[in-house]
């Protein structure tokens, strides 16, 4: 190819084993339209208008277009009202505030899928930290995932031996082995949930996975789910933010937590942000269908070279997340560094494994990306130790992942 050196094993090998996605791809490309549609409708029926892309500065008084922008994720998520702000900075951030908005010291929180994503750690208290949740007060409980479905008998113990104030789910696996939660099982968990006890609070960290399906967790029975703009839902555009989305009253106490009780949605100035974050939201089921489509194709390649990879290629998906298992650090480091000499930004970097804040472990991390972190740009990273798993995730299109996979595995081959 023009002044790009792919090996020719590799080209063949991508070439060949895609001829066998074409059904696949059509689904995927199916749901891309389902997605498209609600966000089309939502964007017309609240009369999105080119005045409305304009920010505001200062306090964000009067913010018509913010308004306005949340009032279209809300309808886009299925839910009754929605923070959506720059001055949220990552997925774990919005988690946060989700959390200090809601809890109480006293509260218990019940985390049902297990150990959650290594950044939250701190936020939860499960590693000590002056300002975490449990140095509030705030008590902390888990349930394992049993053989990757929810352990409904221990549930509902826990349910019935104390009052819960919140249930939390993380749908993606993190930096585990663990299958991603789809969104039937959300809906049923949801609904065994309710039944024992109606008033707790059903808290979904949804990073990953928007899009990945046609339905939302707060469309199937969560109370509130949280997420991050350099993900799926900003579509590569959004150059930063969060969103929060659920009942309404909820959502005002995360508002809160994040601004000024008593002030709450009524601030915060949008800034450059409303053309972005609204153009990112337009873009984003292309995006999202994009990495869907590269995720595949990458699970059906590193598979036919042996590799342990999960999910299958013709498995149902939940998020954007492909995991390869390469069992030793030499390969791990190979493909990584592959991924980035693939990217238009930093290609010319070679990524070393290295200490990052929220992990114990050392991350080796590639993300040549327009957008600093932006994980729907594609990225592979995953931390250095045993199996030695990459987590890829993302490309904004087909064609550039598939060029970066052809490059990544030269190195394999």
């Amino acid at each position: 190819m023009d002044k790009i050196d792919i090996n020719k094993k590799a080209f063949e090998l991508v070439i060949k084993e895609e001829l066998e996605l074409k059904d696949i791809f059509n689904k995927v490309e199916n749901l891309s339209f389902v997605n498209s549609a609600k966000v089309l409708a939502a964007m017309q029926s609240e009369n999105v208008m080119e005045s409305d892309l304009q920010g505001t500065t200062g306090y964000g008084y009067n913010d018509t277009g913010r308004d306005k922008i949340e009032r279209v994720f809300a309808k886009v998520l299925g839910a009754e009202d929605a923070l959506v702000r720059s001055q949220i900075i990552s997925g774990t951030h919005a988690l946060t505030i989700s959390l200090f908005g809601v809890l109480r010291p006293g509260d218990t929180m019940l985390c049902i899928t297990g150990l959650p994503y290594d950044t939250i750690h701190e936020v939860i208290g499960i590693k000590e930290n002056g300002s975490s949740l449990a140095s509030f007060g705030v008590n902390y409980e888990q349930i394992e995932l049993a053989d990757n479905d929810f352990d409904y008998s221990a549930i509902k113990e826990a349910l019935e031996a104390k009052k819960i104030k919140m249930v939390y789910i993380q749908r993606s696996r993190g930096y585990s082995d663990r299958k991603s939660i789809p969104i039937d099982k959300i809906k049923e968990v949801c609904e065994f949930i309710k039944k024992i006890d109606q008033d707790v609070i059903i808290m979904v960290d949804n990073c990953y996975t928007e899009f990945v399906e046609n339905m939302t967790p707060t469309e199937v029975g969560a109370d509130l789910m949280a997420g991050s703009l350099i993900k799926n839902l900003g579509g590569g555009i959004a150059p930063n933010g969060g969103y929060i989305a659920g009942r309404s009253d909820l959502v005002t106490l995360a508002a809160e937590r994040l601004n000024v009780p008593g002030q709450g949605k009524e601030v915060g100035p949008s800034g450059h942000f409303n053309r972005e974050v609204l153009m990112g939201l337009y873009m984003a089921p292309n995006a999202v269908a994009s990495s869907i489509k590269i995720a595949i194709l990458t699970s059906k390649v590193l598979e036919k070279l042996g590799y342990d990879v999960d999910p299958k290629y013709d498995e149902v998906r939940a998020d954007i997340v492909q995991t390869i298992k390469f069992g030793n650090e030499d390969d791990l480091l190979s493909y990584v560094r592959g991924i980035q000499k693939a990217s238009a930004i930093d290609s010319n970097a070679t990524v070393m494994p290295t200490d990052m804040p929220g992990y114990d472990d050392k991350i080796v991390m590639a993300s040549g990306s327009f957008t600093q972190g932006s994980s729907i740009e594609l990225s592979c990273d995953g931390p250095v130790r045993e199996p030695y798993i990459a987590y890829q995730q993302g490309s904004l299109t087909y064609e550039y992942g598939r060029l970066a996979l052809m490059l990544a595995i030269g190195k394999l081959v």
